[in-house]
């Protein structure tokens, strides 16, 4: 009889990080596998990318609509919890799987261990900073099994009590699609977004929730920068947080200015060709410090949205000050590709996660939890 499974999606990031576990189990007749589409997934505003994931030609796709307004994360946790918990009542899973740190993420844990659900954290055990890692770490205390990306943040899970026998490291799932050679050419991506710089770097700046007073001034000082800059830019809109409406407001300064083309959204494999290509990321998002060091590219990360998140010779942390920002990106031009220095495992996630979920004992985890002391 095949185990049934559930991916919950709430964003174009963790859907890259979850697109090669998802086809892999999907193609397998051991598994009966859903996707319950949440969140940003939905909003028209934000490229309304559920379209993206019906494309990718995957079965049994449930959408979500869980807000119709970012300013209470409460209210749409609340509603997504409802939403899940009648869905997962019909369906009667015997897996569900989460990723990372938005409250979708967290629905979906709280459903789950309510339920006795067994339910699998991806990227449990990482460090940035604000709320994302408040959310991230109550996530790994619902979730009775984690996929790590790296043994840091496994032996980050052990000393938040977590018991070592319930933690697979994996690697970081969206290197199996970013070392694909399956991926298109960059002339491809650039006239299927007409995208006619020669050179480019990649804006990609979300709102700090616990510092939305500051928002307006800290995006103002970024654009200002990049403008200054007199090079060309391709800016992808900010996750739908509070405060991205302050983001898009500011995004209406360059909105007819010819260096700057800017994007709701962008299919998760173009985006990784663009990436690939491009001369520099700036901003503070968390492609900065885990897609870019992959491929060399310098990344240059602004304020404290990713604090700690990732040590690399390829990422120049600082402050939102007009010089320092002006100083990152001649230094980034000037510095060009980095020696790749950080390990997210080998490309084969998908693999790893296939054979896990083949063993017995996988299934014989414990949805009773018991806190572990350091030896």
């Amino acid at each position: 009889m095949s185990k049934k499974i559930i991916f919950l999606s709430g964003t174009r990031a963790d859907f890259g990080k979850l697109k090669s576990l998802i086809r892999i189990t999907q193609e397998s007749d051991f598994f009966e596998v859903h996707i319950f589409v949440t969140g940003m997934h939905m909003v028209s505003k934000y490229g309304k990318t559920i379209l993206e994931i019906e494309k990718s030609g995957f079965k049994n796709i449930y959408p979500f609509i869980n807000h119709d307004d970012i300013d209470h994360m409460d209210r749409n946790l609340a509603k997504t919890i409802e939403g899940f918990s009648h869905y997962i009542s019909e369906l009667k899973p015997d897996l569900i799987v989460v990723h990372g740190d938005r409250i979708e993420a967290m629905a979906g844990a709280i459903v789950g261990s309510l339920n006795n659900i067994l339910v699998a954290h991806i990227e449990g055990g990482e460090i940035s900073g604000t709320i994302d890692e408040l959310i991230r770490h109550s996530v790994s205390k619902l979730s009775h099994i984690h996929l790590t990306s790296n043994e840091e943040a496994k032996k980050r899970l052990i000393q938040m009590g977590e018991d070592s026998q319930s933690i697979f490291n994996i690697g970081s799932p969206d290197l199996d699609v970013m070392s694909s050679k399956d991926l298109p050419s960059i002339e491809f991506v650039q006239n299927y977004y007409d995208i006619d710089f020669e050179n480019f770097a990649i804006v990609m700046f979300h709102p700090v929730t616990t510092e939305t007073d500051k928002l307006k001034t800290h995006v103002k000082v970024l654009i200002d920068s990049l403008i200054r800059s007199n090079l060309n830019y391709v800016v992808i809109y900010p996750n739908n947080d509070m405060g991205s409406d302050i983001i898009l407001n500011e995004y209406e300064r360059i909105s007819d200015n010819k260096r700057f083309k800017v994007f709701p959204s962008l299919r998760f494999e173009y985006f990784l060709v663009l990436l690939k290509n491009a001369q520099f990321i700036i901003g503070n998002s968390s492609a900065g410090v885990r897609e870019a060091p992959y491929y060399n590219i310098p990344t240059i990360n602004i304020g404290n949205r990713q604090n700690n998140r990732v040590k690399s010779n390829t990422i120049v942390s600082i402050d939102f000050i007009e010089k320092d920002i002006d100083k990152a990106i001649e230094q980034a031009l000037r510095v060009g590709r980095v020696e790749k220095d950080v390990d997210f495992g080998d490309g084969n996630s998908d693999k790893k996660f296939f054979e896990l979920l083949q063993k017995e004992n996988f299934w014989k985890i414990s949805n009773q939890k018991q806190f572990r002391d350091l030896s």
